[in-house]
């Protein structure tokens, strides 16, 4: 049974919604990534447009940051200092990306660019990720061990105006966190993702923070510009569909708890290598959709029905009427999502406890 859009005006399947976004998410809990480089392809695949599946996935990528932001809070596994100064050069960041956004969707290309950028970007990470799982593959058969250099310096070190860090332990340049949250918060504009992919080696490798406040600290930046963005897009060219963003919350709120219990018992290089392969399918299959197939998805969107319900109509009126408070709710449903999955999920966590205490 088909699902309308009102938004997007769009039918989809909710079952294949639920089901990729829980795919995407087991991958997102199991390799530590956001998956919306995956679910945005994936919104297209299943006839969205590309406007809408970036916004949408904004969203939903809100909520589950939300989700496991509050789960580091309650383990103090944050460092929000660090994380403001990210969220200044995000907010930098998304300001510039919705510009360009609102560039080539004023000449009508704005679907082409957001292919072309996940074409490339795909081909891009999955190379470099198949590249080092096979090496990290390579090595465990042979039983090498590569002792990593503790400190590399870069360019970036040598800027002015040191601040301490207290929670990370760190002396660094304010324009170190300013500089990988504008390049996180731009990418996030335009391709309705929430950056993991760039900010977590960047914070590890670049910023050298403790590891265990990587995760935590990532989320709670990707809150703020997941925020800016969905706001921005919602206000500016209504697209946010409240009827997609639910499917997508709950099919990817599920998948990731699934995917960190698989990712505590198994060894993630051959399956890294799997997702690599993954992200250079999807990533040639978009090139294919982009180059062949896009004059015949337009023309197929163009023959669907119209008519509205009147849940679906209200949620049209309200993003026309009202853009500001729409912009809001939207924000506002996400977060209240994710905290409530968060909160569920302790109280699971501890029911389990006691249950097996007591057997």
């Amino acid at each position: 049974m088909d699902v309308f859009l009102p938004i997007a005006q769009v039918f989809v399947n909710p079952i294949e919604i639920l089901l990729l976004s829980a795919i995407v998410g087991v991958l997102s809990g199991l390799f530590g990534v956001g998956g919306g480089f995956l679910m945005t392809p994936f919104l297209i695949f299943l006839g969205v447009p590309p406007a809408y599946a970036v916004a949408n996935e904004a969203n939903n990528i809100l909520a589950t940051s939300v989700s496991g932001s509050t789960t580091y809070y309650l383990k103090n596994t944050l460092d929000y200092k660090m994380g403001l100064m990210i969220v200044i050069g995000g907010v930098v960041g998304t300001g510039l990306g919705i510009y360009t956004f609102t560039y080539f969707k004023g000449i009508g290309k704005i679907d082409t660019v957001i292919s072309l950028a996940y074409m490339y970007i795909l081909a891009i990470i999955g190379s470099l990720m198949l590249v080092e799982s096979l090496g990290e593959i390579d090595k465990a058969k042979r039983n090498l061990f590569e002792k990593k250099k503790l400190h590399v310096h870069y360019w970036i070190h040598g800027l002015p105006l040191r601040m301490r860090f207290p929670k990370s332990k760190l002396y660094e340049s304010i324009f170190t966190p300013i500089i990988i949250g504008l390049i996180v918060g731009f990418i996030a504009a335009i391709m309705g993702i929430g950056g993991a992919f760039i900010l977590v080696p960047a914070m590890i490798y670049i910023i050298k923070m403790p590891t265990k406040l990587v995760p935590g600290t990532s989320l709670f930046v990707t809150i703020f510009v997941s925020v800016i963005v969905t706001f921005l897009h919602s206000f500016n060219y209504g697209s946010i569909d409240l009827m997609l963003v639910f499917m997508l919350v709950v099919g990817s709120i599920v998948g990731v708890q699934i995917g960190q219990k698989i990712g505590e018992k198994v060894n993630s290089s051959g399956l890294r290598a799997l997702l690599a392969i993954l992200l250079l399918i999807v990533g040639i299959a978009i090139a294919y959709e982009t180059f062949f197939a896009e004059q015949i998805i337009n023309e197929s969107n163009k023959t669907f029905n119209k008519d509205l319900n009147f849940f679906s109509l209200f949620i049209k009126q309200f993003s026309e009427e009202m853009p500001f408070f729409y912009g809001l709710f939207s924000i506002m449903f996400a977060i209240f999502l994710g905290v409530a999955a968060a909160f569920i999920r302790r109280f699971v966590s501890n029911f389990r406890k006691k249950m097996t205490i007591k057997s």
